[in-house]
Formats: C-alpha cells, sequence, structure tokens
C-alpha cells in the first residue's frame, strides 16, 4: 500500500486523576449503548450514578496510585504496533482514542484530518464485539470523523477473538501459570470475562458467544496441560441481572472442590482497575478465606511479541480488502440468533 495510513486503536480509557473520576463516570453511563433512555433522561441518570459512584470508585484507583495506568499502557501498544507496521515497509501512524476519558474521538479525529492520511484502520483492543465496546467506539468515531471532515478510506475492524497471534500469546501465559498452579494441586484455569448485564445479551450481543471461542481457541493451544476450565463474568453492578456464573461463584465451587485456580483475563489486553483491583486484590482475598489451595493470575497481553505481531497482520489483512466494517478472515463469525452483530452473515459488510 503506498501512501500514509492512520491506524486507531479503540479503548475504554481511566481517569488520570482522582478528579477525574466523576466526570469519566458520567461519560460511561451518558453512553446509549449503556445506558439507552432518551437523552434528557440519560443525562440526568448519568449525572446522579456518577456522582453516587465516584466515592467508591476514587477508593478503587487509590489502590492503584490514584489513577488508570490504560492511557500509557495503551501508548505502549500504539508504539510497538507502530513499530511493527513500519517493518513490513507501510508509512503508518497509530493513534489512541478512548471512548470515555483522553483523547476522546472528536480530539483524534481532528488530529487525523491533519495528518492527512489516505487510509485509515480502525481497530478495538477488544477481541471480542459487545455493541457496549466496539459498536460505541466505532459509531463515536463515525460522528466524530465526519464533523472532522475526514474523508480518507477506511477500514473497520469488528472482532478477533480467534486471532492466531492474540491466541498464541494467551495460551503461552496461560502454560505457564498453569506450571506454577500445579504446586498447589491440580488447578483448574478460570477464563474471567468482564460481565454484561444479561438484557444486552437477550438483545442480540454476540459477546458471551464470542468469549468462548476464544476460550475454545486457547485451551486447544494449551493441550492436554488444561484439564479443567470454567468461563466466568466479572464487574457486576447494579440492581440488574447479569450474566454468569460469576467469578465469585466459580471461587466459591473451586473451594468447595479443593483445587487450585488460574485466573486469565481473557477480554483485558491491558492492565486496569479490572485487573488488578479486582482479580489481583479483592478476588485473591476472597479466594484465601474461602480456602482455595492456589491463585495464579495470568497478566494481561500488554505488548507481548505475539499478540503485536497478530495486531499487525489483522491490520494487513483489512487493506487487502475494499472499505468497510472486516473481522477475522472477513466473515461473520456469529450464528444468524445474534442480530446486533454487526455484519450480515457469511460476509463483511462493505461501506459500513
Amino acid at each position: 500500500m503506498s501512501g500514509r495510513l492512520a491506524v486507531v486503536l479503540f479503548n475504554l480509557g481511566g481517569p488520570d486523576r482522582p478528579e477525574a473520576v466523576q466526570p469519566f463516570l458520567f461519560n460511561l453511563f451518558n453512553d446509549p449503548a449503556i445506558i439507552g433512555a432518551p437523552t434528557p433522561i440519560r443525562w440526568l441518570l448519568a449525572k446522579l450514578i456518577s456522582n453516587r459512584r465516584a466515592p467508591v470508585t476514587r477508593e478503587i484507583y487509590a489502590r492503584i496510585g490514584g489513577k488508570s495506568p490504560l492511557r500509557e499502557l495503551t501508548d505502549a501498544q500504539a508504539k510497538a504496533l507502530n513499530e511493527a507496521l513500519r517493518r513490513r515497509g507501510l508509512d503508518s501512524r497509530v493513534f489512541v482514542c478512548m471512548r470515555y476519558w483522553n483523547p476522546r474521538s472528536d480530539e483524534v479525529a481532528r488530529d487525523i484530518a491533519a495528518f492527512a492520511p489516505k487510509t485509515i484502520v480502525l481497530l478495538p483492543l477488544y477481541p471480542q464485539f459487545s455493541t457496549t465496546t466496539t459498536g460505541s467506539s466505532l459509531a463515536d468515531w463515525e460522528h466524530a470523523a465526519t464533523t472532522a471532515g475526514i474523508g480518507a478510506e477506511t477500514h473497520a475492524i469488528c472482532c478477533y477473538p480467534c486471532q492466531d497471534g492474540w491466541v498464541t500469546a494467551q495460551a503461552n501465559l496461560v502454560s505457564e501459570a498453569v506450571a506454577k498452579a500445579q504446586a498447589f494441586g491440580k488447578p483448574r484455569v478460570l477464563f474471567s470475562a468482564h460481565g454484561l448485564p444479561k438484557k444486552v445479551v437477550d438483545r442480540g450481543d454476540p459477546y458471551p458467544w464470542q468469549v468462548e471461542q476464544t476460550v475454545a481457541a486457547v485451551v486447544d493451544a494449551v493441550g492436554d496441560r488444561i484439564s479443567d476450565h470454567a468461563v466466568c463474568y466479572q464487574s457486576r453492578v447494579g440492581p440488574l441481572e447479569w450474566i454468569g456464573p460469576s467469578t465469585e461463584e466459580e471461587l466459591q465451587r473451586a473451594a468447595r472442590d479443593g483445587v487450585p485456580v488460574v485466573i486469565v483475563p481473557v477480554t483485558f489486553v491491558s492492565e486496569h482497575s479490572e485487573t488488578l483491583v479486582e482479580l489481583d486484590i479483592e478476588y485473591r482475598e476472597q479466594a484465601k478465606r474461602l480456602g482455595v489451595p492456589g491463585y495464579i493470575r495470568v497478566p494481561a497481553l500488554g505488548t507481548a511479541p505475539l499478540f503485536i505481531d497478530g495486531l499487525a497482520n489483522t491490520v494487513e489483512e483489512a487493506l487487502d480488502r475494499s472499505p468497510g466494517l472486516w473481522l477475522e478472515q472477513g466473515l461473520r463469525l456469529c450464528p444468524d440468533s445474534f442480530g446486533a452483530c454487526l455484519c450480515r452473515h457469511g460476509e463483511s459488510q462493505e461501506g459500513a
């Protein structure tokens, strides 16, 4: 490919100081993909919820230095990916774009307009698609890009739950953790994913199905070193019914069975509050109280070379196709029952 290439890495974002916690939470709950109420009602709910949750959330971030590390870690991934793309002869620049904190879509769109690329690839750092993550980020980007007057040829990646680099890098870390956990007995591998309210899945969101595809691929890659595993979901908040089983429930089951656990953050590619606080502190303490004989946590992939090369492969594969919305191998993965999938059955959605 000739001409400048802009790659946009989408991530959630996180507060960069204690004072940013409340506005970060407001941005989160004011997203129509999170709260589907009409705009005035959603705005009021977002103000109410963010004000109520801010003190507890500040305490959470205080346990990891008062802020989220996500910006710095995503910047490191962007740098590593850009180096990988340039080694392949691409005149690239990788931009970080956060959904709920800085830099947000409008700022990044202005920067890309000034960069004047020939081609843009939109690459969410969410391997599994959800309307609440990738769907929300792409919709927000489309509005910002239109406002900024961006007319460059654009390729959007929907998901990559079974991408070879992502799976192999994950499998390598899981294998190392299983070997450590065997000192405490025959381990059970718990693939812990961020949870979703059940009503979101009932509307056709394919996220839990894609999580299961990732887990199956990782288990297959690890081989017979995994003899016992389960998928579970963390980070439940509020009164709604959430998909399960929860990570807490799986820790209780492991305690009853007297088996050590290996915890895999299977939907997170960077460390942040849900890995550094929930997994490393809260669930570890719970496992100890319950009497789980061993607790080993697999790190997020970060800038693992296999993962970064896998992302570079995904970018190159997108560039080989016509503009539009693309996913792994260019074909829809999800069964027809998942109506919230962005792609039509058996094909990618060109011109999305």
